[in-house]
């Protein structure tokens, strides 16, 4: 089975973390942390500032490493590293995603996260 590794920014603020809603591909309407493939030559701190800015037009501070994902989607494996992170500059300007929500600790149950995503859940609200 082919593994993707990928990164993902668990942006908090206030008590509250940012969570993207997918806007294309196989998992569109999904909900996850927003990140993506990590490129040659790059670190996953490094590849997770760089899809941010790309992303969501936003730069942010890759704080430290919460936990590695790693999930079995039927056609591929999933390798997660997730970042907690800080917004430096910017407004989280969405230009792939559908949607977004900043949720509080109460609130993380009421979107249909991604089956990679819903394991980060419980540390979440742990570090909420």
């Amino acid at each position: 089975m082919k593994t993707v590794r990928v990164v993902a920014a668990i942006i908090y603020h206030d008590r509250k973390i940012f969570a993207t809603q997918r806007g294309y591909g196989e998992f569109k309407d999904g909900w996850e942390f927003p990140g993506g493939k990590t490129e040659a030559g790059e670190t996953p701190p490094q590849a997770l500032a760089r899809e941010i800015r790309e992303e969501l037009d936003t730069e942010i501070e890759v704080g430290e490493l919460l936990d590695t994902v790693e999930y079995d989607y039927p056609n591929f494996h999933l390798s997660m590293d997730c970042f907690l992170c800080n917004i430096k500059s910017g407004s989280l300007v969405l230009k792939e995603h559908e949607a977004a929500r900043w949720l509080t600790r109460e609130e993380l149950d009421s979107v249909a996260w991604l089956k990679a995503d819903q394991a980060l859940i419980p540390l979440i609200r742990d570090f909420l």
